[in-house]
């Protein structure tokens, strides 16, 4: 057993967990410090898509209640026929625009200088938005109707480009359009259950090859670190926004994506583009 690399799957498997639902990008930072640790090869395809699944199972662990009720509802309860219309609505753009665009996107915006960018300019955003005053017009989740549900499904498309996080472009989005800031995290967790659900299968079925057993230990381990931390980051975000703003995010995103760009131009790291 290789020591060293279930080490770098410990590691790359927190950075999944702490990352998925926070708006600062797990994309961007898997792909930073994939770099770093030089995990970057055809078995980490696989990887990624493995602690991707653990993140999902983890907030669907925390909302099993919801879900449980609409999975069980959905057949007559007007409530949740609506609240699963809302998540079809959410998720159809990336759908669209995910399977039309998804090979320009890896072969050209994978990589660091591209996430550092997008972390920069996502953190601005982030600034913008949470200082700009608007007045929220929902008090929850159902009370949100098809263009609520429609114009966050756009916002997800942003996400699309690594470094700016699919948490972030939907939570931003929400609040954008008038959702309050617990509204729409809230709303942005049930809608990364069918687009990560769906992406994970995706890529799973377009890598599979790379999928060997000699691999499990490293493959749970970090499974493992994902589901844990990404419930503890769950957990942590709820609780975060009910007493704080968005802002120590947007300040995080462009401190590490400058940090990033300026070991860049003056060489102290190789970020492999």
């Amino acid at each position: 057993m290789d020591l060293i690399l279930i080490f770098k799957a410990l590691l790359l498997g927190i950075v999944e967990g702490l990352t998925e639902f926070l708006p600062v990008s797990s994309t961007g930072h898997l792909i930073i410090a994939g770099s770093l640790l030089n995990y970057d090869n055809e078995q980490s395809k696989i990887f990624d898509i493995v602690i991707q699944l653990g993140a999902i199972l983890a907030v669907c662990w925390h909302f099993r209640a919801r879900l449980g009720a609409a999975v069980k509802g959905v057949a007559h309860s007007p409530k949740e026929q609506h609240f699963a219309l809302l998540l079809a609505l959410a998720f159809l753009p990336a759908a669209v625009i995910g399977l039309l665009l998804h090979s320009l996107i890896k072969a050209y915006l994978f990589n660091a200088y591209t996430v550092a960018f997008a972390l920069i300019a996502g953190g601005l955003l982030i600034l913008y938005i949470e200082r700009r005053p608007v007045a929220p017009k929902v008090a929850g989740v159902d009370d949100m109707d098809w263009r609520d549900a429609l114009k966050i499904g756009f916002a997800q498309c942003l996400a699309m480009w690594p470094g700016v996080s699919r948490s972030g472009a939907t939570i931003m989005g929400g609040m954008l359009f008038g959702l309050p800031r617990q509204v729409a995290t809230e709303f942005s967790f049930y809608l990364a259950i069918p687009t990560l659900f769906a992406a994970t299968f995706y890529e799973l079925a377009k890598n599979w090859q790379h999928l060997h057993l000699e691999d499990f230990p490293v493959f749970a381990t970090g499974f493992v670190a994902s589901f844990v931390f990404g419930l503890i980051a769950v957990k942590g975000l709820i609780h975060f926004i009910s007493r704080h703003t968005f802002a120590g995010f947007a300040w995080y995103r462009i401190v590490f994506g400058s940090l990033v760009l300026i070991s860049a131009w003056t060489g102290l790291v190789d970020w492999n583009p």
